[in-house]
């Protein structure tokens, strides 16, 4: 489809199950100057291809300049405290030329915005930055034409200049943006490539800037899903089982409909007390009385790892080259270990939350998601509606780390809501959110791997189980190498975890780069080279070299054989087309072991920098959340039973744990920007385990490293 073919269609496919006429559109946009686009991104295309195994012929984002002069750009990207909000709106602006201040961000509602596949991955500044850019660019261009018109010259005579269009050689012979499109309903596009902006020329991208949403989320008037009221709403609490794979035998919810006001509603194997006060909704669902089959328990925390092991089905070679027997004669030292990682929870601020509202055969959805567009489906799915008719809104969702991606609160209280004829919200206690979470899969690697005399590593022979592949792929120059992934990663495969798991933060890459880094300094000790001479000396990877000689010089790193007593340790990774290095100072009680992490560098390199100033914030954030995957947290269950319900028993970081951090960013303005909402949490696991073993001597081999298994560790 060409962007000249939407004038002449009756409705136009934005995206799997959206059909959006045009006067719908237009009317949904307003007053305006309305700019179509379209997504011609190979990669973008690819990616949404890989995820989705279907892809509209156009993608469209779109844009509006307001008669009041205001631009409005509409996203099915959400905010979940990433910083896309500033981010989308500094490109918007620069490209238009408008006053960052004259942006408004919609994001997230699937009647106002065009489908997008979901916000994960670090994708949103790189696969929708350069079509909004394109969309801006495109604008800027329509407005010059009409400012032509307007003036009766030649388009070439102007320029856009901070929401006005005004004359090159006389700037004070201006219109503006709001006097162009004032009362007007356009629908135009240029009929070339309207050009871009240089790097050279950003007055904004590219500069620190103060998060847009920061006023509202630290006042108190930030509003989320569990704070959305609708009249006559009712809160609804849902009985839930024991553990996984338990089977209702019996239930008698007669005792819950002595609480005045409770409804109780029962349909299939989803019984819920519905009450206009919360407090009185979860009194009622106390009181019923349910009897659970549960099926025995088979594998804990602790054997896990061997029960992944024999169910994992054949390897597949994520990479590979050379010959291994080939390289394990030539080398001095063969080191052969095995790397575990535990399952780790979300465990967002925000637990999973929804509104709905029911109305003849339309409905309407406030959730706390990830994925707009798929709840979307989901809803209509579970109401019988076609999708055209689910309308979901998405207020600021209070974290997510690819927790929010599976919807099961919106599909509940869609239901709930049709069958009880009134809005009902579902916000989930902290019990049901660790009982339902998609936790980080369980993970074995094993690694065999060997050095020369020279302190060359001859060989790598890799094997990542059920983790993921992503991060697994290693950069160092090795002339033979095996890298192979068992089983499909994060989603798992059947019979190989108890229960759900899902992405989590850079999913894959955490495991992963715990085990390389681990390894990589493991053969640099075995060598006798300090960590970072050994790594330089392995690498031929230019970017990963200058990330890591920034990191050293902001670290102040000095040579040193493994283990020096220091406590320093590194490790390096890239994620979403991210490199990131890091240094480490940690400090271990000998008595009791418990690890305290004093210091932490990070260097990154994702290219052109958007806002550093949310770029840094987002390292810090991940350097903050990895200290809890690597020191402290593992969920703890029985067969289908998860142990820990609440933060008494599941520890997450405190600040009282935090390190001094520092941050360097290698901008390159004239490189694409790539992720930066997930790279710099990959190598905590590494940086931490390496510092241990810098600091005491012992290297501990499964993820979270707690003080009991370096005790335990340091006692073999």
């Amino acid at each position: 489809m060409k962007k000249d073919d939407f004038l002449a269609l009756d409705f136009y496919d934005i995206g799997p199950g959206l059909p959006l006429s045009r006067r719908k559109f237009l009317k949904l946009m307003g007053g305006g100057i309305v700019i179509l686009f379209t997504v011609r991104d190979p990669l973008f295309l690819e990616a949404q291809r890989r995820r989705w195994q279907q892809l509209p012929e156009d993608f469209n984002a779109f844009l509006r300049i307001g008669e009041d002069g205001r631009v409005s750009c509409f996203t099915g990207k959400i905010e979940m405290g990433q910083g896309v909000i500033t981010s989308l709106a500094q490109m918007l602006a620069d490209e238009l030329e408008v006053p960052l201040d004259s942006v408004d961000m919609v994001m997230g509602d699937t009647d106002l915005c065009p489908w997008d596949m979901g916000t994960w991955g670090s994708m949103t500044t790189r696969f929708f930055g350069p079509p909004l850019r394109a969309a801006a660019a495109e604008a800027r261009a329509v407005l010059i034409e009409l400012a032509a018109e307007h003036f009766q010259s030649d388009p070439s005579q102007f320029i856009a200049e901070a929401g006005f269009i005004c004359y090159k050689s006389q700037k004070q012979k201006k219109v503006s943006y709001a006097q162009l499109t004032k009362g007007k309903k356009i629908a135009k596009h240029l009929a070339g490539k309207a050009p871009q902006e240089k790097p050279e020329n950003f007055s904004i991208v590219g500069k620190p800037v103060l998060r847009l949403d920061s006023v509202e989320k630290v006042t108190g008037k930030a509003k989320f899903a569990g704070d959305v009221r609708e009249p006559g709403m009712l809160y609804a609490r849902i009985l839930r089982p024991p553990a996984h794979g338990a089977k209702l035998s019996d239930v008698d919810t007669s005792p819950a409909k002595n609480v005045q006001g409770a409804r109780i509603i029962q349909e299939g194997d989803l019984i819920a007390v519905l009450h206009d006060d919360p407090e009185q909704a979860e009194k009622a669902l106390r009181l019923i009385k349910a009897r659970w089959e549960k099926s025995e328990a088979k594998v804990d925390e602790n054997n896990i790892f061997d029960h992944l092991v024999q169910v994992a089905p054949e390897g597949e070679v994520v990479s590979e080259g050379g010959i291994l027997a080939e390289g394990e004669k030539v080398s001095k030292t063969v080191i052969t270990n095995t790397y575990l990682d535990g399952y780790v929870a979300h465990a967002t601020i925000e637990t999973h939350t929804a509104l709905a509202k029911v109305e003849g055969n339309k409905a309407t959805i406030w959730a706390s998601t990830q994925n707009p567009f798929g709840v979307k489906d989901d809803v209509a799915s579970v109401l019988g509606f076609p999708a055209e008719n689910v309308r979901v809104i998405t207020p600021w969702v209070g974290g997510g780390f690819g927790g929010k991606a599976s919807n099961r609160q919106t599909g509940e209280a869609a239901k709930l809501a049709k069958l009880a004829g009134k809005p009902v919200q579902i916000a989930w206690t902290r019990a049901e959110e660790f009982f339902y979470d998609t936790f980080r899969p369980a993970a074995v690697v094993k690694i065999k791997a060997g050095v020369d005399t020279s302190g060359r590593i001859t060989f790598w022979d890799y094997g990542v189980y059920f983790a993921g592949e992503r991060g697994s792929q290693h950069y160092y120059d090795i002339p033979h190498h095996r890298t192979m992934s068992f089983g499909s990663g994060w989603r798992g495969t059947p019979g190989s975890h108890p229960f759900g798991t899902g992405a989590w933060r850079a999913p894959a890459n955490n495991t992963n780069t715990f085990a390389r880094e681990s390894q990589v300094d493991a053969l640099a000790t075995a060598a006798g080279m300090d960590p970072l001479e050994f790594r330089l000396k392995n690498l031929k990877d230019e970017r990963m070299i200058r990330v890591l000689r920034a990191v050293a010089r902001k670290f102040g790193w000095t040579p040193a054989k493994p283990p020096s007593g220091r406590g320093y340790g590194i490790a390096t990774g890239i994620d979403a087309g991210t490199y990131v290095a890091h240094m480490a100072e940690v400090e271990v009680d000998k008595k009791t072991m418990k690890v305290r992490v004093k210091r932490v560098v990070c260097a990154q390199d994702m290219g052109l920098s958007i806002n550093p100033e949310g770029a840094k914030t987002q390292m810090e954030g991940c350097i903050t959340m990895g200290l809890g995957y690597a020191l402290s947290e593992d969920i703890r269950f029985k067969g289908g039973e998860i142990l820990d319900s609440n933060f008494d028993t599941y520890e997450i970081p405190r600040f009282s744990w935090l390190p001094k951090i520092e941050t360097v960013l290698i901008d390159d303005k004239n490189a694409a920007p790539q992720g930066g909402g997930e790279p710099a949490i990959i190598c905590m696991g590494g940086v931490v385990a390496n510092a241990i073993h810098d600091a005491i001597g012992v290297r501990v081999f499964q993820l979270p490293m707690t003080a009991e298994r370096i005790k335990q560790a340091s006692e073999m």
